[in-house]
């Protein structure tokens, strides 16, 4: 008679270091500062700027998320999608995280000083702080309008960007900024109502658990609405041409679908599609932005 056993490899120590980074978000933000680079010259940015501005934000985004886990290792333990986190199963110390938090953002702190610019290290340190203790410590917590008050340290990375390049924040990086701060409701919201039974666990006051699924329906759909209309004010201003204004529409078209039969006709699976939608949503949208930049017209 033979028996199988079901062997599950621990994860890595820099598996359990590199998941508190929470490298997707990290990816999709540092994306984003990217582009933000590009778009504040009309040339290359410079190998200096571009990978050292890249390697501080990423850095001091990897250590705001640290603290994110840390300071919400047991909600985490909670959670289905979270609750195998390191520091959630206790297999990270506080010493450890911090250690690694200190690091990281020390780290990227003096190469944004040194090797980019002032500016991009303090804007970028105000995000950090913005998102690792106001919004995680306060708002997330305590209020249902945690995403949307919150919403601005996750919108900052283009102004990081274009602060890299530019030593400068103009009107037109806020308006990145803005596009980001508007697309973030409708994004976590989804996640949210498909994720409601996690959040019921976990207590913190999420929109679908405080004021119930319709309403959020609601919300996600307003908030899709002045995203696309958001979108729009690039055009608007003369910072970008006809290629962006054709994507924006066509990828505004989508989300607002996808938005809408959340409204009106909600399952976990539309919930699902619109979060996917949502990540895929702002990449191109970015991308559109970058490729009308050096090819307007």
């Amino acid at each position: 008679m033979t028996t199988q056993t079901a062997i599950h490899k621990a994860p890595s120590r820099f598996s359990q270091y590199w998941t508190l980074t929470k490298p997707r978000v990290t990816q999709l933000a540092v994306f984003c500062a990217v582009i933000g680079m590009f778009l504040a010259t009309d040339g290359f940015p410079g190998w200096q700027t571009l990978i050292a501005g890249t390697a501080g934000i990423w850095l001091l985004a990897g250590a705001a998320f640290a603290v994110n886990c840390l300071v919400e290792a047991e909600v985490d333990a909670r959670m289905a999608r979270t609750a195998r986190r390191a520091t959630a199963m206790g297999e990270l110390s506080t010493a450890q995280t911090v250690v690694f938090s200190a690091t990281l953002g020390g780290l990227g702190m003096w190469i944004l000083y040194t090797l980019v610019n002032p500016l991009t290290m303090w804007l970028t340190l105000v995000t950090f702080v913005g998102y690792a203790f106001i919004y995680t410590l306060l708002l997330k917590p305590n209020t249902p309008q945690n995403i949307v008050i919150g919403g601005l340290s996750g919108a900052m990375p283009p102004a990081l960007g274009w602060a890299a390049v530019a030593n400068d924040v103009p009107m037109e990086a806020w308006l990145l900024v803005m596009i980001i701060f508007m697309w973030t409701p409708p994004h976590f919201w989804v996640l949210a109502m498909y994720r409601r039974d996690d959040y019921a666990r976990s207590g913190l006051p999420m929109l679908p658990i405080t004021h119930g699924m319709k309403f959020t329906g609601l919300q996600v759909w307003l908030y899709t609405v002045a995203l696309a209309a958001t979108t729009l004010l690039p055009f608007a201003v003369g910072m970008s041409g006809l290629i962006y204004l054709a994507a924006a529409v066509v990828l505004n078209a989508i989300f607002l679908r996808h938005s809408w039969r959340v409204h009106r006709h909600y399952s976990d699976m539309a919930a699902r599609k619109t979060f996917t939608w949502s990540i895929v949503y702002l990449s191109l949208l970015f991308a559109a932005l970058l490729v009308d930049h050096y090819f307007k017209f």
